[in-house]
């Protein structure tokens, strides 16, 4: 039998959620290096299917190399393939990142665009990865939902749904607006180190009061 879907959150349990994500981590960060928006977007692309942690060893010789669209493009392919060789799917990552490069000189005076239908056109770049660069780079309030933020969407209640897109729209409608420019980075931090896959650590968790999870984790001998 399918676990029970857990029942939604009504608006008092969001606000106590996201006010104490607020209260513990005023201005929460992404956790991929970068040094400019066009190496985030980069860095985001590499992401995909792989960590954060796996990402940050390979960029920092990548944006030293190039850290534009246009030195991007002089070093080529192949030798950004060999740059990005310890990331999962490397090639077809290689090839996404010199044709964005490419398209962003051609079609966009070499700047990142600011809207996600122009991000989306880009090559190697989806929906998440357009919102997590509004984001990040534009303050824009967007929702990025990876798997750690579905996740956790579902189990709390905050925004219950079948699919990424209903989650993000889910939180859209109901995440305070003073909350939406960091919503997402904290859901996504919150399901990374505290509500995990496997064994959420409900014992340590924040928001476990108001959470619809169950039932819930107890902590290990010596936590």
């Amino acid at each position: 039998m399918a676990p029970k879907q857990p029942t939604r959150l009504p608006p008092q349990g969001v606000e106590a959620i996201f006010g104490a994500f607020a209260a513990t981590n005023p201005e929460p960060k992404g956790e991929l290096d970068y040094v400019n928006p066009f190496t985030l977007l980069v860095a985001v692309v590499l992401s995909a299917q792989a960590t954060d942690a796996g990402v940050n060893k390979a960029t920092p010789a990548l944006f030293a190399a190039a850290d534009t669209p246009e030195k991007m493009v002089a070093l080529g392919q192949e030798r950004i393939e060999d740059m990005i060789k310890t990331i999962g799917l490397f090639r077809t990552k290689a090839k996404n990142i010199y044709a964005l490069a490419q398209k962003l000189v051609a079609e966009h005076n070499s700047e990142v665009p600011q809207t996600r239908e122009a991000l989306q056109q880009l090559p190697g770049v989806g929906r998440k990865t357009a919102n997590v660069v509004l984001n990040i780079a534009f303050r824009q309030s967007t929702i990025a939902v990876d798997t750690h933020l579905f996740r956790v969407a579902n189990r709390t209640g905050l925004a219950p749904g079948a699919d990424t897109l209903k989650v993000e729209e889910g939180l859209l409608k109901v995440v305070p607006e003073k909350y939406l420019l960091h919503a997402h980075h904290w859901l996504i931090l919150h399901g990374r180190h505290v509500c995990k896959a496997r064994r959420p650590e409900c014992w340590r968790c924040i928001i476990r009061q108001w959470c619809r999870f169950e039932p819930k984790t107890p902590a290990h001998k010596g936590a």
